[in-house]
């Protein structure tokens, strides 16, 4: 790794999730949003305005996918939604599984348009989670035992999807095909951090192929190169950094949520920024998300 670089990034928004998570952009409107698990929250912020909205859900909402102007596809612990962004109307689109124990966790939309959506025990219960492919209202299991899924992003090719169970900390990739975002290969290790501080996080994968991983417990976004090499650290102000996304007209910016799960009153304490959403404050190559193909 060449070094550990200073935050010298700024606070984008200074609402203290419970479990910030699933941030993205939506480059036609100039708006990120991204999601409070636990607190049943959507958060929308307008860049250049600052102009801020939060939305409540009636569910665990952790993914939010651009299916066109009007709509967006959310993941929840009870299924996929489709919502009206004019009026936020949600009308339900699909079933991940029937475990009512779980709640959704992480997820992107891969080049093809299809999306990888992960699931897990809401107390993290051992091997209980799972990543599915959607492909329209198609669904397909595509790895099972899981306990923390994470890390979900995929190489500018598309050729290439990543992924993590956070509880094994060993960052994974497999060969996918381009057209369909389906598995082509057995996953392979790319990164064992299973004997080092902090669990590997949300990631987004850039232009050139370099991942962006939040780095949970660690105060960090950590960089790797599409060979597993780690190749910079980034500070952020809070311990518990949980996932990242570029932002701005140019995708030459990154978000990071944050999160206060977890932490008592003195960890609290000794963590102010937790739960806050930042911007790292460097510039970077990035990419803007697919939309979701129905």
């Amino acid at each position: 790794m060449t070094g550990t670089h200073a935050f010298t990034g700024r606070t984008l928004c200074d609402t203290a999730c419970q479990l910030g998570e699933g941030p993205t952009y939506d480059p036609a409107t100039d708006k990120a949003y991204w999601f409070d698990i636990r607190g049943r929250k959507l958060h929308e912020l307008h860049l250049a305005t600052m102009t801020k909205a939060v939305h409540d859900l009636p569910f665990l909402g952790s993914v939010l996918a651009v299916i066109d102007a009007e709509r967006q596809l959310i993941l929840s612990d009870q299924g996929l939604f489709v919502r009206t962004v004019a009026d936020g109307r949600l009308a339900p689109f699909a079933k991940l599984e029937d475990k009512a124990a779980n709640r959704s966790n992480d997820g992107r939309v891969h080049p093809s348009g299809t999306l990888w959506a992960s699931t897990m025990g809401r107390s993290a219960e051992k091997h209980s989670g799972a990543i599915y492919h959607v492909a329209g209202e198609r669904v397909t299991k595509l790895f099972s035992d899981i306990t923390i899924p994470n890390s979900i992003c995929f190489s500018p090719d598309g050729g290439t999807a990543y992924f993590t169970d956070t509880d094994v900390n060993r960052l994974m990739k497999v060969a996918v095909d381009p057209k369909t975002g389906l598995p082509t290969g057995a996953p392979e290790v790319l990164s064992d951090e299973s004997g080092t501080p902090g669990g590997i996080d949300g990631s987004v994968c850039d232009a050139d192929g370099l991942i962006w991983n939040a780095r949970w417990g660690a105060n960090a976004v950590d960089v790797y190169r599409p060979d597993g090499t780690k190749v910079a650290r980034y500070d952020v102000p809070a311990a518990q950094a949980s996932c990242t996304a570029f932002i701005g007209g140019k995708a030459d910016r990154l978000l990071v949520t944050s999160a206060w799960q977890d932490l008592d009153d003195a960890a609290r304490a000794a963590d102010p920024e937790a739960g806050k959403t930042f911007e790292l404050g460097i510039e970077v190559k990035g990419r803007f998300e697919p939309k979701f193909a129905l």
